[in-house]
């Protein structure tokens, strides 16, 4: 059976093959923290039906999101790009569920000895660098409104489903502004018949409105993510 990872999905079977008795099946818990800064990677995770948040934190203890993790992707890259320690960043589980765990030794020796995992992971690498260019811009140049939108678009397109179990506190956390600009902007998009929001559940009603009421940055990293990761053949071809 393929994996519901989407970048495990994209590994020629043989290779899967060799991974999976390493890969074990475990729950993540919202507000979960899976690294925290300059510790040493020792697991990778590949999300099936989480969110994970990479999240860097400034001295006066301020906090943002640089990057989302979800099951088209893996947490811990750092463990292949030549460093072991995850710097000045915390990951954190933004959305409950399922992940397949792997010591980062076993991704490692493959990645030093086997091409077909480098062009893989590598192709990703260039994913999510485009991700973390694209939100650093966002969180620059855009509104609260589109950054908003666009934090859920993302989120959703992770999660593949509607209802999203999300604090506004987190979401403004998340995207780098205060709680009270969150709770008016979802009050906006609530009477607007986008979203419903109730007891820490976002419901998207109207997803093609929500996307018309973002920013461009979601639909340039999801499109990106497709040229570079949608042509590898995959497990289930």
């Amino acid at each position: 059976m393929a994996p519901q990872n989407h970048l495990l999905n994209a590994l020629p079977r043989t290779l899967y093959e060799k991974l999976d008795p390493h890969l074990k099946l475990v729950r993540l818990e919202r507000g979960q923290r899976i690294h925290e800064p300059g510790a040493p990677i020792i697991d990778l995770y590949f999300p099936l039906d989480c969110a994970l948040s990479i999240t860097l934190s400034m001295l006066n203890g301020d906090t943002a999101e640089t990057g989302i993790i979800g099951k088209r992707e893996v947490l811990g890259i750092n463990a292949f790009m030549g460093g072991r320690e995850t710097t000045q960043t915390t990951y954190i589980v933004q959305v409950a569920g399922s992940a397949l765990r792997l010591d980062a030794k076993v991704l490692l020796d493959e990645f030093d000895t086997n091409k077909e995992m480098r062009d893989v992971m590598l192709l990703y690498t260039q994913a999510f660098i485009a991700q973390i260019s694209q939100t650093t811009a966002c969180n620059t140049l855009h509104s609260m409104e589109q950054r908003f939108a666009r934090w859920l678009l993302e989120v959703q397109d992770r999660m593949e489903q509607p209802t999203l179990r999300l604090t506004q506190e987190f979401i403004a956390e998340m995207i780098g502004v205060r709680r009270a600009g969150v709770t008016q902007t979802a009050q906006r998009f609530q009477e607007a018949g986008l979203i419903r929001y109730h007891r820490g559940t976002v419901e998207i009603l109207d997803l093609p409105g929500l996307e018309a009421s973002a920013c461009e940055c979601f639909r340039m990293v999801k499109d990106e993510y497709d040229r570079l990761l949608g042509e590898i053949p995959s497990l289930s071809a």
